[in-house]
């Protein structure tokens, strides 16, 4: 994608407040000098057999870069590929779990696109609302935040693993679902609130990839300890019986050369940093008080939040022990 990019020339514009130059979440529109638009797209595969949830969780996944930015979603066209001899009843099924969604966000959806595909692809263009004095970019990580992740990692191993062997425990994959189903719209309120510096969700390019891009944007390096990374119960044991994630290798020879681990990090820890996650919690940093506020703030929320790292000046590089 990077390659292809390279290609397509940047053009200027001052409405522009966030583009493509800094692989944000959403990019950011001036309408007026206090209220500007912010906009993304998003398409997933098949996560899970039952089309609903797919479709839940699909949206989901596409609403949470508005709220990464510190956005509010106001409403959102569906874009689904179908195959043309597919049941009509799974693709209304997806299309619902996605209305949903977009209803419980708080917003509309307003209509969308089908196009025929061999394989189902399902995800929403989302235009939300932001204020231009207030946008939480991957540029503005300070020397000296901590940061602070709000969900486990391992919704990608658990996803290879039912995908690999046709069936998975139903109390793994449950909690999986459940981490994918929860929105990260009060993460985002929270890290308003708490005055973050920097912010992104985690989703394809994994935790080391978005993390890479945070500290890449912001000319910062990090440092991430393993121990306190939270992870999904046997996601670990999955990556220990060698499941792949289809998206690890590309992701590693994308990131590696920006990433030290320390020689007693385990295999099974740097495949999971690694590797990709669907509808991934939010990667917010901000000042070690305003972390701890944070923690708080969502925990009465009954959401999680883990410190998992810190911010630190120098070059280009994350570091984890």
């Amino acid at each position: 994608m990077a390659l292809a990019l390279a290609g397509v020339p940047i053009v200027p514009d001052a409405r522009v407040l966030v583009g493509s130059s800094t692989a944000d979440d959403a990019g950011v529109f001036l309408i007026s000098p206090d209220r500007a638009l912010v906009q993304t797209v998003d398409v997933l595969a098949p996560v899970t057999d039952d089309p609903y949830t797919f479709g839940k969780i699909a949206a989901v996944n596409s609403l949470s870069d508005v709220w990464a930015m510190g956005g509010k979603p106001l409403c959102a066209l569906g874009v689904i590929g179908f195959p043309a001899s597919g049941d009509p009843k799974v693709m209304s099924d997806i299309l619902r779990g996605g209305q949903d969604a977009v209803v419980e966000a708080g917003a509309a959806l307003v209509g969308g696109h089908s196009f025929a595909s061999d394989e189902v692809r399902y995800g929403l263009s989302v235009t939300g609302e932001i204020d231009p004095q207030r946008v939480f970019a991957n540029a503005g990580a300070r020397d000296g935040d901590a940061l602070v992740l709000t969900k486990p990692l391992g919704v990608g191993v658990i996803i290879a693993a039912l995908v690999s062997r046709g069936t998975l425990n139903d109390r793994i994959l449950q909690n999986a679902i459940k981490s994918m189903l929860t929105p990260n719209r009060a993460a985002s309120e929270a890290m308003q609130r708490c005055q973050a510096s920097a912010c992104t969700d985690v989703t394809g390019f994994g935790l080391l990839g978005h993390l890479f891009e945070l500290a890449n944007a912001s000319k910062v390096s990090i440092t991430l300890h393993c121990e306190k990374i939270p992870v999904l119960p046997t996601a670990l044991e999955l990556l220990k019986e060698d499941v792949k994630d289809p998206a690890l290798k590309n992701n590693r020879n994308s990131f590696a050369d920006y990433v030290d681990f320390a020689t007693n990090i385990p295999d099974e820890y740097r495949n999971l940093l690694f590797g990709s996650e669907t509808s991934g919690g939010l990667l917010i940093t901000l000042s070690p008080k305003d972390a701890d506020n944070l923690i708080d703030d969502l925990a009465a929320a009954s959401q999680s939040a883990v410190i998992i790292g810190e911010v630190c000046s120098g070059n280009v590089k994350i570091n984890v022990k």
